[in-house]
């Protein structure tokens, strides 16, 4: 017997009954007895004889036993897939790295990903572009500013209060501050 309980070989007489053998499971209609055991319990839709029920009766079941059949054929095709994946090493884990590799391979060769690639593509060259100039006028201002009279004066103040914290260096040398050249350090000075 197979998983599900029922015959798969589709020449068999027997296939698709199941354990209990006779009753479909799906319709729950006796298939030694015929389907005339459910119409007579039901009431006939208008317009529908007896045998009319009944000949649709069975072909529901005809139809319901095939269903059952290929469920059952299909769960072997797929038991049968499943072995041959675990013989050449395939799990889950490498066919979804494949349908991802494969999905982001669709994705690049897209006309839509090539040109929002080559959009993005322009505005980062514009982008860099635009960097560029500002760093360059950017410096441009700083070296101007050093240049600047005001500047020099605050560097010759910083350099003063330097010299004044830190004194000549300890090797026993005087040290100088870049102003004081000839004129020594005034007690009374701005800063």
């Amino acid at each position: 017997m197979d998983p599900v309980g029922q015959d798969i070989n589709l020449n068999s007489p027997n296939k698709g009954l199941g354990p209990t053998g006779g009753v479909d499971s799906l319709s729950g209609v006796s298939m030694e007895g015929g389907a005339t055991g459910v119409a007579a319990v039901n009431t006939l839709p208008p317009g529908l004889t007896e045998e009319e029920a009944e000949e649709l009766y069975s072909e529901l079941g005809k139809v319901e036993e095939e269903i059952n059949t290929l469920r059952q054929v299909l769960l072997a095709k797929e038991k049968h897939s499943a072995d041959l994946k675990r013989k050449l090493g395939l799990s889950p884990l490498n066919e979804l790295k494949q349908n991802i590799t494969k999905g982001w391979q669709d994705v690049q060769t897209s006309n839509a990903y090539k040109k929002t690639s080559e959009t993005l593509s322009v505005a980062g060259q514009k982008t860099t572009a635009a960097f560029s100039t500002m760093g360059t006028a950017l410096s441009r201002k700083l070296g101007d500013m050093r240049n600047s009279p005001t500047f020099k004066s605050f560097e010759d103040k910083v350099g003063n209060i330097k010299y004044m914290v830190v004194g000549p260096r300890g090797n026993g040398e005087a040290v100088q501050s870049p102003t004081e050249t000839t004129n020594p350090v005034q007690d009374n000075a701005p800063f």
